[in-house]
């Protein structure tokens, strides 16, 4: 990968979509960098973020849009669930290459071995080193849905 941060490759992004016309990609990378600046200036001080953190707030406008779009599904409105889709596949870019449930199967099991978990009340000790392995590549839903399954099995 090059030398480029992430924030500066949505940047110019950005700067192409404008140019090209394209108001959907142009639309969603000026939210994903209003959110992304939100993020800098939170808190106590001002910060440049990490890529890693980037690439949260990112997966987090993903998932929100995501959300979204089943709620307007469930709603019967269609059109807004294809804007939010549309925004949801421009996010997408930028996010890493989701897990397979056998990967993310393999991860927890070997958070489970790590941790030495027998059952349900050592969830969040299984979470917290599962999370640190996936690393944005899957939903966290998904993963505590996984952790459950193994360790209620247990």
């Amino acid at each position: 990968m090059s030398d480029k941060s992430l924030k500066a490759t949505v940047q110019d992004d950005l700067t192409s979509a404008i140019r090209g016309r394209d108001q959907v990609r142009a639309g969603t990378l000026r939210l994903a960098l209003t959110a992304i600046t939100n993020e800098e200036v939170s808190g106590t001080t001002a910060r440049e973020l990490t890529d890693d953190e980037v690439l949260k707030v990112l997966a987090k406008e993903a998932k929100k849009r995501k959300e979204a779009a089943t709620a307007y599904t469930d709603a019967n409105r269609p059109e807004l669930a294809a804007k939010e889709e549309a925004e949801y596949a421009v996010l997408e870019t930028y996010l890493p290459a989701q897990l397979s449930d056998a990967e993310l199967e393999q991860i927890v099991a070997a958070a489970v071995e790590e941790t030495g978990a027998t059952g349900m009340p050592q969830m969040g000790q299984v979470m917290k080193a599962a999370q640190a392995r996936v690393a944005g590549r899957a939903d966290g839903g998904r993963v505590a849905a996984v952790v459950k399954a193994a360790l209620s099995g247990r």
